[in-house]
């Protein structure tokens, strides 16, 4: 990626489509624009001694230990490398959507890994975060619209990614959010005028964006004014020029960042409604490794998942300084609002049932309205062994540190737990 690349406003990056405000019809690709299968495969050769990670923007437990290195330390204590998967020039940055690697481990957004599962390739689910988002509907600060009802007959933005190879995960909240508002304001789809947004979403593997590789996905944002670039609030010109009247936006993530522009407010905020069903917005952030990596090195998951406990205690624990390393990443507005965002957040990932609940709620959402071909168990998916034997050595270790200190030569606790391989 060129210096210029790196630092435009409105460029696209990962997770983020970029501005979309200059588009006002529908985008036809040429034959020669739109990229063969085959250069998804962009990666390097497989190597069980080495293990990748991508994680999305948002909040868990491997946005803040890529400042803290634990699970770098829980590798190296088994002959691992641990590396983000753009620390290689030879991998472009499809895995994070497609998980082409076998031996990558993802940490993020809840719709790309139930695409992959349902229609690329099986992966198995090992833990997740929940962040009540929501999302909602903003408009102009100034407009006379003060209530959902008050935009019936009106435009509605929403974006459509032309790239067949990945998962539309923008389109698909925004599409769930504005469906949701509008069902509970007794309206629907026919009662707005949609307005989509098309766009070639090809940048994933120009070479101008894989010059530069990358240890640590801090060093991405670090290129970028990231809570001022309208890269990552695609529609948001496209609003403020009075294409469309209304769009849709994360609850606390985006929104605060917004509104202190002043030129917008929030008139329905998903986040604030007492159903947690209708909060499934692109969450929870979920922990997704390939099927070959459960199967054949099952030690490999292990420590990850280890290291994820140890850091989201830490966190829990020390939310004012997570808080403060989560906003080098997030898009809250500054590091006391990320703290409040966070501060009733477990970030210690997990299979709960209402975990597993929404991750149902978004996988049936993307099913019945065509995001994914096939249907599947998410049951099935969930591997919940693999955290519960992270955690028995977790409690081991923990307990053979603190024991030195109170027994004559140190105690292990006898505890056995599932076996694995």
């Amino acid at each position: 990626m060129t210096e210029e690349a790196q630092t435009k406003s409105g460029e696209p990056t990962l997770c983020f489509p970029g501005d979309l405000s200059k588009i006002s019809k529908p985008v036809i690709l040429r034959k020669e624009q739109v990229m063969p299968t085959e250069r998804v495969s962009t990666k390097v050769p497989l190597n069980w001694k080495e293990v990748w990670f991508t994680n999305c923007p948002m909040v868990s437990a491997n946005n803040v230990d890529q400042e803290l290195g634990w699970c770098r330390e829980e590798f190296k204590k088994i002959g691992v490398e641990y590396a983000y998967f753009r620390h290689a020039p030879e991998n472009n940055w499809y895995p994070h959507y497609v998980h082409n690697l076998d031996n990558l481990i993802r940490f993020g957004g809840l719709y790309p890994p139930i695409h992959v599962h349902a229609d690329l390739r099986r992966t198995v689910l090992l833990g997740a975060t929940w962040v009540y988002e929501g999302g909602g509907l903003i408009v102009r600060s100034r407009d006379p619209i003060f209530r959902v009802k008050d935009l019936k007959g009106k435009r509605i933005g929403i974006s459509k990614s032309l790239n067949t190879i990945k998962n539309d995960w923008w389109r698909i909240q925004e599409h769930m959010g504005i469906e949701n508002i509008l069902m509970l304001n007794d309206m629907t789809m026919d009662d707005i005028e949609l307005v989509e947004f098309p766009y070639p979403d090809d940048w994933y593997d120009k070479p101008e964006m894989l010059q530069v590789t990358m240890n640590n996905p801090s060093e991405l944002w670090m290129r970028r004014d990231h809570k001022h670039d309208y890269a990552f609030r695609p529609l948001e010109k496209a609003l403020l020029a009075g294409t469309v009247d209304a769009i849709y936006t994360q609850s606390k993530v985006f929104q605060h960042l917004q509104e202190a522009t002043g030129q917008i407010k929030m008139i329905f905020d998903l986040s604030m409604y007492p159903d947690w069903t209708l909060q499934v917005a692109n969450t929870p952030a979920v922990i997704t490794c390939t099927d070959v990596m459960a199967t054949e090195h099952p030690e490999l998951v292990i420590a990850y998942m280890k290291a994820m406990i140890k850091v989201g205690r830490w966190a829990n624990e020390n939310k004012h300084a997570a808080g403060a390393i989560l906003n080098r990443q997030t898009f809250y507005l500054d590091a006391e609002d990320t703290y409040q965002g966070i501060k009733d957040v477990d970030m210690v990932p997990s299979l709960s049932a209402m975990n597993m609940q929404c991750i149902k709620i978004g996988k049936d959402f993307m099913f019945s309205h065509g995001y994914i071909k096939n249907d599947f168990d998410v049951d099935a998916w969930a591997a919940p062994e693999f955290l519960e034997q992270a955690a028995v050595e977790v409690l081991k270790e923990e307990w053979q540190r603190r024991s030195w200190s109170k027994l004559p030569s140190g105690g292990g606790l006898e505890v056995e737990g599932t076996r694995l391989g």
